[in-house]
């Protein structure tokens, strides 16, 4: 009886919380600008290359069409680029609801069927937006029919799935589609205790040179509060600052409010519970996946000479999501290795770790320190940043591009041609880099390109056959080859 009388007195407690909305679709369907045109604010040009690259939270406020109340709703606005699609998949796990915006003029893309498929998956309810109708090559009824051919079926199209045709330039239809995210928030019963300790979940955290340590996250229930002991499944600390998503301090939060805390000791990892007050750690469940990020690599003073080849790779980025990111695509190399992951701007330490291990230092939107900068020349240790995914990437391909090619042992100048016969070829040369050998295949090069190809039959220094010839010497080659050699063309070996 008492327990019955507990439940309904905690019921009694519960009131209507916001909805968490998650924004998901393939990049360049207008994401950021459906979500600059609510807010009134340029995101897109706080981002280099138009892109938004780790994860925000945004809280508005919407004059409901069916009544005369204001209501609010926290945005989660994902990234959109194919790397980050761990953070998009996150970011609809903590989500009550989801938007999927689909271009009008483009249709279904492979990001859009990756969003129905994550959306699914987390059984996250979701309402679709197509946008772009403002565009004169834009054909919703072509959307209708590629979505029903992706299994989302729209209302009047044989579904249940709300949809709306919106414009994030022109602000068509978007009051109309903020409607429908409350109707269906409605639906789900949104509730939270007010009198409960708070929990959440961790959406962003870095370490800031000016604040120190701070975590970005979303309250899903109770009260948060300023001096509230927190933890997650491996950080800890006291809520020093509290911050609203405008940056205002506060000295509470109530769901689904995006807060800024300062106060963890250590850095918090995103995807994570958090829990405010007293709370035993063996409670925290942590999934098994995070076990194996949070164990910490003991890395030894000079690295072992692996048995497969790989290029060492440490990474560093502005944020712990955009670290993730990096260091998944990094996987997708067979020839990278990754030899430590950090948030933070690349340091002498980094550098010194770099020497230690024969690394490449790999930045994404960090900056490096002048000490750094001054050890990495002296000591010849290659540093490779960019604000945009893409260019890093683009200069990590032409690293794996030089790995691949298959190493020059030997160079030699053609000093003289004495003669050729039923395709041997007679001539003398200078060993300008490493040695040659006899019974070796060569590639003739000329003016630095490719010419053909051929193998040396015999190899003599000072009229005396020998196996060897090293850098600086002067041999003679019995060469079989279809290809004319002339003065002046080199063969690599």
């Amino acid at each position: 009886m008492e327990k019955t009388q507990n439940l309904k007195t905690r019921n009694q407690n519960l009131l209507p919380r916001p909805p968490i909305v998650v924004v998901m679709g393939h990049v360049d369907h207008g994401k950021t600008a459906l979500l600059d045109f609510i807010r009134k604010t340029n995101v897109v040009a706080k981002e280099a290359g138009g892109i938004t690259q780790s994860i925000g939270a945004y809280e508005i406020a919407h004059h409901s069409a069916d009544s005369n109340q204001v209501k609010r709703i926290t945005f989660i606005d994902t990234p959109g680029h194919e790397a980050f699609s761990k953070m998009r998949a996150r970011g609809a796990k903590i989500a009550d609801l989801g938007i999927l915006v689909i271009a009008a003029d483009e249709g279904v893309k492979p990001q859009t069927k990756e969003a129905i498929k994550i959306l699914k998956e987390s059984q996250t309810p979701f309402v679709v937006a197509i946008n772009k109708i403002d565009k004169p090559n834009a054909d919703v009824e072509k959307i209708k029919k590629e979505l029903m051919e992706a299994d989302v079926l729209l209302e009047a199209s044989g579904g249940n799935i709300s949809w709306q045709a919106i414009s994030a330039k022109t602000g068509e239809g978007i009051n109309e589609l903020l409607d429908l995210i409350l109707l269906a928030a409605e639906l789900e019963q949104l509730v939270y205790n007010p009198e409960a300790s708070a929990k959440g979940v961790i959406i962003e955290s870095k370490m800031d040179k000016r604040r120190g340590l701070t975590a970005i996250a979303v309250v899903r229930d109770g009260t948060l509060k300023i001096n509230d002991e927190i933890t997650t499944a491996s950080a800890a600390g006291k809520i020093k600052i509290l911050e609203n998503f405008l940056g205002e301090r506060v000295n509470e939060l109530s769901p689904s409010s995006p807060a800024l805390i300062i106060g963890f000791e250590n850095l918090p990892q995103i995807g994570e519970e958090f829990f405010s007050g007293k709370i035993d750690l063996a409670e925290i469940q942590i999934p098994q996946e995070q076990e194996q990020k949070l164990t910490v690599p003991v890395i030894p003073e000079k690295l072992e000479e692996p048995m497969e080849q790989k290029i060492n790779l440490i990474l560093k980025a502005d944020v712990s999501g955009s670290l993730e990111a990096l260091a998944g695509i990094i996987k997708t190399f067979p020839n990278g290795k990754i030899i430590d992951e950090s948030v933070g701007d690349i340091n002498d330490g980094d550098v010194k770790l770099s020497q230690n291990t024969n690394s490449i230092i790999v930045g994404f939107k960090t900056k490096v320190s002048k000490a750094a900068e001054s050890l990495a020349k002296a000591q010849g240790v290659k540093i490779i940043t960019s604000e945009i995914i893409y260019e890093l990437l683009k200069s990590l391909e032409e690293e794996f591009k030089k790995f691949e090619e298959p190493a020059i042992k030997g160079q030699l100048e053609i000093l003289a041609v004495f003669g050729k016969k039923e395709g041997k070829q007679i001539v003398g040369g200078r060993v300008i880099g490493g040695f040659f050998t006899g019974n070796s295949k060569v590639q003739i090069q000329r003016q630095e390109q490719a010419i053909g190809e051929g193998k040396i039959i015999n190899l003599q220094c000072k009229k005396q056959d020998v196996k060897e010839v090293g850098e600086g010497s002067e041999c003679g080659l019995l060469l079989d080859s279809g290809t004319a050699i002339n003065v002046g063309d080199q063969l690599i070996y």
